[in-house]
């Protein structure tokens, strides 16, 4: 194996989702560690993943890819148009409301009305208003 993409595609075969040989391609354009810093997760994730060691959250590290990468949006009631990893990160404050501004309050009653919100953090929620 040389690089990323033929690790992936050797370690996940016929499984190979196409958002993981786009996550490893773009591990061989740059770096590991500057697309895990561009997603906001650790470097041992991005290798775990490329390498189907990953047990965690996969939805969650597709929707912070797409929205990254591929310039995925989703319609937000409260903001309109925004990329998916972003619409991610909100949906993962509005946990918890924390009032410290206008913004954060909207975001938390939107996110928690919004169907893309129904389930686990970046789960099973239908992105059918993805463009």
């Amino acid at each position: 194996m040389s690089g990323p993409v033929e690790k992936a595609r050797a370690c996940w075969g016929d499984k190979l989702p196409d958002w993981v040989e786009g996550l490893a391609a773009a591990c061989a354009e740059s770096s590991q560690n500057k697309v895990a810093a561009r997603l906001g997760v650790s470097a041992a994730m991005i290798s775990n993943v490329i390498a189907a060691r990953y047990p965690g959250d996969l939805a969650r590290l597709e929707d912070l890819y797409r929205g990254a990468y591929e310039a995925k949006v989703v319609d937000c009631p409260a903001m309109g148009q925004m990329p998916l990893d972003v619409c991610h990160d909100w949906r993962g404050k509005a946990k918890k409301l924390q009032p410290a501004n206008a913004l954060n309050v909207a975001m938390f009653r939107a996110c928690n009305r919004c169907a893309l919100n129904k389930g686990p953090i970046g789960g099973d929620g239908d992105a059918s208003s993805e463009t």
